[in-house]
């Protein structure tokens, strides 16, 4: 990332970028305006993090049907199972975490890392747990095999996000989502569900800049549904650090948000014609 001032703003410029913004503003602005909104937000709201959950847990390996994410009560039996479940926990804690975000986010991000984990590392070593990892400890991340920044590194990084976190600026909600949510897929900081934990702080990140308040635009719908390959390569675009590759990456994130908004859309239609 750039040492300049405002990097994030920055980036907003890059070619394709504001073009991205714009879009992304329209969608939700079009979904928070229709009629459904206005009665039956809280039931939009449920769903879409219901939906967000399954779409995140997909990308990390465990790929459910909606219904059956919505069946199951028992999310402790087997690996695929404990992925489910801690994306529906992060999908539930992101909400309570907006107000430490901004003061905090590495406060938010060891707690988020705890709450996927269910309060205990997935191997049963509490140690490993709501805490960045330390030199030679393993990371299991099963979708993204990039090699791995060691301890110091990461430390450097993650201490450099949180300062461009707290400092704010002028940098579009678009943009600082999918920065946050790229720097911490590249680093895995933690021992295990880092790419859930990215995504789970995507999602504050939209809510806490006030593009999605109501929580109602699921980008991790749009980033299963574009599939695992297309979100790879995008985020190769990220780790190159190149203005090609970070353009690419923004308009991904973008556009899941937009397949987020169009999930939602449904979702309030099969509510207007009394079909959920």
């Amino acid at each position: 990332m750039s040492s300049a001032s405002d990097p994030l703003a920055a980036l907003g410029s890059l070619p394709g970028v504001p073009e991205s913004v714009d879009s992304v503003r329209k969608a939700v602005d079009r979904v928070y305006g229709h009629r459904v909104m206005r009665r039956r937000s809280g039931e939009i709201t449920s769903e879409a993090a219901l939906r967000g959950a399954r779409g995140s847990a997909a990308l990390s390996g465990a790929d459910w049907a909606l219904e059956e994410v919505r069946r199951r009560t028992d999310f402790g039996a087997e690996d695929e199972a404990r992925t489910v479940g801690a994306a529906l926990r992060l999908t539930a804690e992101a909400g309570q975490l907006l107000s430490i975000w901004r003061q905090s986010p590495l406060r938010v991000l060891a707690r988020l890392h705890l709450v996927a984990c269910g309060a205990t590392g997935s191997d049963g070593q509490d140690d490993v747990v709501g805490r960045p990892r330390l030199a030679g400890e393993p990371v299991d991340e099963p979708l993204v095999v990039l090699p791995l920044p060691d301890a110091e590194e990461v430390a450097g990084r993650l201490d450099g996000l949180s300062r461009l976190v707290i400092a704010g600026g002028s940098a579009p909600a678009l943009v600082t989502a999918a920065v946050v949510h790229g720097e911490l897929l590249a680093l895995r900081p933690f021992a295990s569900y880092n790419g859930l934990v990215a995504r789970a702080a995507e999602r504050i990140v939209l809510i806490n800049s006030g593009l999605d308040p109501k929580a109602i635009c699921p980008a991790e719908v749009g980033h299963a549904e574009q599939g695992a390959e297309a979100y790879l390569k995008a985020f190769e675009g990220y780790v190159s650090g190149t203005r090609e590759g970070m353009s690419a990456w923004i308009a991904h994130c973008g556009r899941s948000i937009e397949l987020g908004v169009r999930e939602s859309t449904a979702v309030c239609e099969a509510l207007q014609r009394g079909a959920a």
